[in-house]
């Protein structure tokens, strides 16, 4: 289907020039608001993306369709010694596409500590708070009915007030949501407000131009100015290049390219002049513990997170800390997850419908010394991942395993399952000292990521950031990076929200650059 003001590689039979006021890279949650800001006020914005532009019509409910579809590799992407899954999307709408719709503002600690610690400026909650008010109208950002939560979340609920834990009802971004619990593959209703169905429509209908299937070469400096951005079409049937090339010469550049992908592009356009770029990135690495039931669980169905735990968020300055969610159990996610095989293999997915799965998120970035990871490239240019697992977060992987097990029994469970290679099943709370005694760490148990952040840190010192405190290059003036890669240090939430403001935040300094 043509679309109004799209092209993809349906469509481009030639090579394209053109010239623009604000050429942005990639249409996520930072891109996406961005372009419909810049574009409300009269500017030329070309948006380019590198997956595809897919709605509801293209979405039928199933892993082996959204994976290749939606996912960065094919949902395959990992850190490079494989030890920790990242889900990342790749389409227009990004990770708004196929995240789980969970929304939360920065907590105000986190935006205390940008400011101490990194010389963020200017970025308070008071600051956010209109752009916070903007984004939750428009995407309608509402405290989702507790009544309405599954089994699976009733799992954390239940356990945590029988734990004296405290919980919170999450906010989603959805408005007529079915409550099928499909969001992760692409919402089957068009109920999810994802940037597809929000602001980058809002961005056509003000005149942008999106080009999809578009890969990103490099941005193209003279002079410490960028004067043309390079890409190229891609077959979307291979992910190859159908050789028609993409070269668009804008006033002011944006990258919104992701926590991954937008350092990799910074570093193959040569635009590192401190080292800085692709350093210190964070996951919120999460363990996971799954629950066995006498009952039904179907964890699969509806809304995916409704209730959270931040019971141990705060464990001390040296100690890093961690919230608790649900995750939904759909068969290939789930498989993924176990490390066993063969029988062990088979009796787990034999309880597919009995199972809940309880997840702990860890705060990187914020004890000493922790630097996350590092974004480099590989001989052909493509981005990869080094993350080493330092021992404070090898201890909260232990303690996270001893919380959700807990946590897990207390909601009713017959029986905690751990990840290990040999998984530990733990049914009494006696048992949880054998979560004590097994590793922790890189391919001992499940580790995974939904949420990456930095490797473009903004900041107020040039020697330790490459962005400064509104987003621009500490050595381009015309160059933005507006999305969560600039977060000096993990959110200590979901992030979405926080990036969906930030760039409704910076729209206006990045007009007047123009």
């Amino acid at each position: 289907m043509t679309r109004h003001g799209v092209h993809s590689s349906a469509t481009l039979h030639s090579h394209v020039e053109r010239r623009c006021d604000v050429c942005i890279v990639g249409s996520g949650a930072g891109g996406a608001v961005l372009a419909a800001q810049l574009a409300a006020r009269g500017l030329h914005v070309v948006i380019l993306e590198e997956g595809g532009y897919h709605t509801a019509e293209d979405f039928d409910q199933t892993e082996t369709t959204a994976f290749p579809l939606l996912y960065q590799e094919s949902g395959g992407r990992a850190t490079r010694d494989l030890a920790i899954n990242i889900l990342q999307g790749r389409c227009v709408g990004g990770g708004t596409t196929v995240n789980w719709t969970t929304c939360f503002r920065a907590p105000d600690s986190t935006l205390a500590r940008w400011r101490t610690k990194f010389g963020v400026e200017g970025l308070d909650g008071h600051t956010l708070t209109p752009h916070y008010e903007a984004v939750e109208k428009r995407l309608n950002i509402q405290l989702w009915p507790p009544g309405a939560a599954n089994a699976n979340n009733v799992v954390l609920q239940q356990g945590a007030a029988s734990l004296g834990w405290t919980t919170r009802t999450l906010r989603r971004n959805v408005r007529g949501c079915a409550n099928t619990g499909y969001c992760g593959m692409g919402c089957p209703v068009g109920a999810k407000q994802s940037m597809t169905s929000t602001y980058i429509q809002d961005a056509l209908s003000s005149g942008a131009t999106l080009f999809t299937h578009t890969r990103v070469q490099r941005f193209r400096a003279r002079r410490a100015r960028i004067v043309s951005i390079e890409a190229e079409v891609l077959d979307p049937k291979t992910n190859r290049t159908n050789g028609i090339r993409v070269e668009i010469r804008p006033k002011v550049a944006v990258c919104a390219a992701g926590a991954i992908n937008g350092p990799a592009l910074l570093l193959r356009s040569s635009l590192d002049f401190n080292g800085r770029v692709g350093r210190r990135t964070f996951l919120h690495p999460a363990v996971l513990i799954v629950g066995e039931f006498d009952r039904k669980i179907h964890a699969s169905a509806g809304a995916p997170q409704v209730f959270s735990s931040h019971q141990f968020a705060h464990r001390g300055e040296h100690r890093v800390g961690f919230f608790v969610e649900t995750a939904p159990v759909h068969p290939i996610l789930a498989s993924s997850v176990p490390r066993t095989f063969g029988v062990n293999y088979h009796k787990f997915m034999a309880k597919f419908d009995r199972i809940s799965a309880l997840i702990a998120l860890c705060e990187d970035g914020f004890v000493p010394g922790d630097e996350g990871g590092t974004v480099r490239l590989r001989w052909n240019g493509r981005a990869v991942l080094d993350y080493p697992i330092r021992p404070p977060l090898t201890e909260a992987f232990r303690a996270a395993h001893v919380a959700l097990a807990r946590l897990t029994l207390a909601g009713g469970a017959k029986t905690a399952h751990s990840t290990h290679t040999h998984p530990l099943q733990i049914s009494t709370n006696r048992h949880l000292a054998r979560l004590d005694d097994a590793p922790y760490g890189a391919h001992e148990h499940y580790i995974g990521s939904a949420h990456q952040m930095g490797g473009c840190a903004m900041g107020a010192n040039k020697a330790t950031s490459v962005v400064d405190s509104e987003l621009r290059h500490h050595e381009i003036p015309n160059l933005f990076v507006v999305d969560g890669s600039v977060f000096p240090t993990a959110l200590g939430v979901n992030p979405s929200e926080t990036i969906y403001a930030l760039a409704h935040w910076a729209a206006d300094t990045v007009a007047l650059a123009v």
